[in-house]
């Protein structure tokens, strides 16, 4: 049997090499870490979450929770790690970043069908491997103008940002306290809150901090999940007190009352040692977040374990390059998967991985490429958005209940709504999969 390549080791191509070694696929996993890394890499292991160690909603009725319910199914090995390695974060599945990449790396490396190759392409393969190309939206210069030359249309970017972390043991408890909103669940995230005047003060050396340069930036190519607090800020005054520091629900034990704006921590790590602030991805220069930052209750001493960054991020204009198998129209040797395809988010990464890893796996076989998972399902309706030409603008897409088709009877409340939606696709995914068996042929 022929082996299958696969370009980049982050969640993408992790996904795809492990899927395909348990289909007992042999595998070449090519990435240039741990001898070369990208600005926004911190770590020499596999599988790095980057810009935040959340998932999203666990709950089942919403966009995100679905789409891991349908990872489920599918046997995503990499949910299945980051379940493992779940730290508090109320009803988000948020991680331990290094314990994630940790056990990632050694499954990998330990796998005997998966050859492990460092090294920095310039250029795309030209043999008869089937390749799935998941190098992620910071694909260097060089590979990426050996991509573009398979293309029919020109690449697009847009910027995203990460938030700053800091050390639990910098922050002030006896200001900031524990507490879930309106206290449902575990008190999982680290609230500091803000007077109106301390908001003020705070929102006001926001909107004129000094930025870090980066080159070609437009604000209007900032990917909206991902804005910079301090666009965000400029908004309107209002604009964070109804976003990232909304304080309702979150009434300080201190005080007995509502503060006026909240700056929300999440945990990092099991240890409970690092907390990111929840929301604040900036491209403010380092000084600048450490001084401005600082102006937070609870957190006028803290200690910065690393500073956010922003960073631009390159896409295929995959719905005229891509099928809905993830195959490059133009070469049926590739596969495409991960955010170089304009999916964004970490579980549109694992989902990418694991279903081009399926269909090169068939076509590898000489069987038909043909595992397009069913209209009603979210990971469905993602092959179908990135497939689809239109003539309007690609634009990346995250996982969301608007793309699915309507259902037979209108639901107004949300809640229910979104139980209707995934009692819908979960009992579509699953009669799909009984009659595509792939996923149970694991030797």
């Amino acid at each position: 049997m022929k082996k299958i390549r696969v370009i980049g080791a982050g969640l993408a191509g992790s996904e795809a090499a492990l899927t395909l070694a348990s289909l007992g696929q042999p595998v070449i996993l090519i990435d240039m870490k741990p001898g070369r890394m990208t600005p926004a890499h911190r770590s020499e292991k596999l599988g790095e979450l980057v810009c935040s160690n959340s998932l999203k909603s666990l709950q089942d009725f919403t966009a995100t929770g679905l789409q891991k319910k349908e990872l489920e199914l599918l046997n995503s090995q990499l949910l299945s790690i980051a379940m493992k390695h779940r730290v508090p974060a109320g009803n988000a599945l948020a991680v331990d970043r290094e314990a994630f990449s940790e056990e990632i790396t050694r499954l990998i490396m330990d796998n005997p069908l998966i050859e492990y190759e460092e090294a920095y392409l310039e250029s795309l393969p030209d043999d008869d491997l089937i390749t799935i190309v998941a190098t992620g939206p910071l694909t260097g210069n060089q590979l990426f103008a050996s991509i573009q030359e398979k293309l029919a249309e020109e690449s697009l970017y847009f910027y995203d940002a990460v938030a700053p972390i800091v050390s639990f043991e910098s922050i002030n408890m006896d200001v900031a306290y524990k507490k879930s909103r309106y206290d449902k669940g575990t008190a999982d995230y680290i609230n500091c809150p803000m007077d109106k005047e301390t908001y003020q003060a705070f929102y006001e050396e926001l909107i004129k901090a000094d930025l870090a340069d980066l080159e070609d930036f437009d604000r209007k190519l900032v990917f909206e999940g991902c804005m910079p607090i301090e666009a965000m800020a400029r908004r309107g005054e209002d604009t964070l007190r109804f976003g990232p520091m909304k304080p309702v629900g979150l009434t300080n034990p201190h005080t007995g009352e509502r503060p006026y704006a909240v700056v929300q921590l999440r945990q990092e790590d099991s240890y409970a040692s690092m907390y990111n602030l929840v929301g604040f991805q900036t491209r403010l220069k380092f000084p600048e977040q450490k001084r401005i930052f600082r102006m937070i209750p609870g957190l006028e001493k803290a200690e910065f374990l690393r500073y956010g960054v922003m960073h631009r991020n390159t896409y295929i204009a995959s719905d005229h390059e891509l099928e809905a198998t993830f195959r490059l129209k133009s070469d049926p040797r590739f596969y495409f998967a991960g955010q170089i395809t304009g999916l964004e988010g970490y579980l549109c990464a694992l989902s990418s991985g694991k279903i081009a890893a399926i269909n090169a796996y068939l076509q590898n076989r000489g069987e038909e490429a043909n595992f397009v998972l069913p209209e009603e399902t979210l990971l469905g309706q993602l092959q179908t958005y990135l497939s689809r030409e239109s003539s309007k603008k690609f634009e990346p897409m995250n996982a969301n209940f608007g793309l699915l088709p309507p259902l037979e009877l209108r639901i107004k409340k949300k809640q229910e709504r979104g139980m209707a939606y995934r009692d819908r696709s979960l009992e579509s995914l699953q009669a799909y999969l009984k009659k595509h068996a792939i996923i149970s042929e694991a030797p």
